[in-house]
């Protein structure tokens, strides 16, 4: 892992404090059908407020209704909200939507839903999906360890994508950090077999931590180089593309020379 100086703000924007994913500390491993809430537990998000500007909460009335809904209790039926069956990708702190618009562009045979807490954030994405006619996203408010753990059976996901979740820097806040072991194996569980969990961090000191939760999976197998893997091996066959585009926030991180660490691995057949 190289040295960063912590300069990112994709799901955090202008508020390190912040982040749009959730997380969960000493849980235990799920089950099969296990679908209750377990309090108490911390998130990896802090509510904030925001106002949306006119043009966003037009297109929010119009569009919200349709494509996006409140994090609840009970399962999601998937294929009858997007009006077909096909593979299911969640992508865990979508933020503003750059990449998730991007890549849902780019794999029009999935589909992809995107977790955030920050409506203003997820009012941007709203109005680029009415904009662009993307028809295969579809987005959830709320927390993303309620989603996991209520709304999606185990072995139904193709893939889950978690790019540039909340560091939490200071020691007295790491339990507040999504990918805990108990999250990561909350993850493997839903995935299906040869399903991918995609990772992405510039502060170093998460990346390491990431690293070792999930080599410690036993569900999880490397799939890139980050991991104990060969990308090139696995990239073709791969249900889920690798590649992930670079948004403006990732574009400060370089500029500050925080170094970016990708994490790909696959669920065991």
């Amino acid at each position: 892992m190289l040295e960063n100086r912590g300069v990112n703000d994709a799901v955090r924007p202008a508020d390190s404090t912040s982040s749009v994913s959730s997380s969960t500390t000493d849980r235990p491993e799920p089950g099969p059908h296990s679908r209750s809430r377990l309090y108490p537990r911390v998130t990896s998000f802090r509510s904030r407020r925001g106002a949306l500007t006119p043009n966003q909460q037009q297109s929010w009335d119009r569009t919200w209704p349709l494509i996006g809904r409140e994090v609840a209790d009970e399962p999601l039926d998937a294929d009858a909200w997007f009006g077909r069956p096909a593979p299911l990708v969640v992508e865990i702190g979508c933020g503003t939507g750059t990449a998730t618009a991007e890549m849902a562009q780019a794999e029009p045979h999935l589909n992809l839903i995107g977790i955030e807490v920050y409506q203003p954030g997820l009012a941007q994405l709203v109005q680029r999906i009415e904009r662009d006619e993307i028809g295969n996203i579809r987005l959830l408010r709320g927390d993303a360890v309620d989603v996991l753990e209520n709304m999606v059976a185990p072995g139904s996901l193709t893939g889950v994508r978690v790019f540039f979740p909340d560091p939490w820097p200071k020691a007295r806040h790491h339990k507040r950090r999504l990918l805990q072991p108990a999250t990561v194996a909350l993850i493997a569980d839903r995935l299906r077999p040869g399903g991918v969990l995609h990772v992405a961090t510039d502060h170093a000191e998460y990346a390491e931590h990431i690293a070792a939760v999930g080599a410690a999976e036993p569900l999880l197998v490397g799939l890139n180089e980050t991991t104990a893997g060969v990308s090139a091996q696995h990239r073709e066959s791969a249900p889920i593309g690798f590649e992930r585009p670079v948004t403006k926030f990732e574009s400060k991180a370089h500029r500050a020379g925080s170094a970016i660490n990708e994490f790909i691995w696959g669920k065991i057949e």
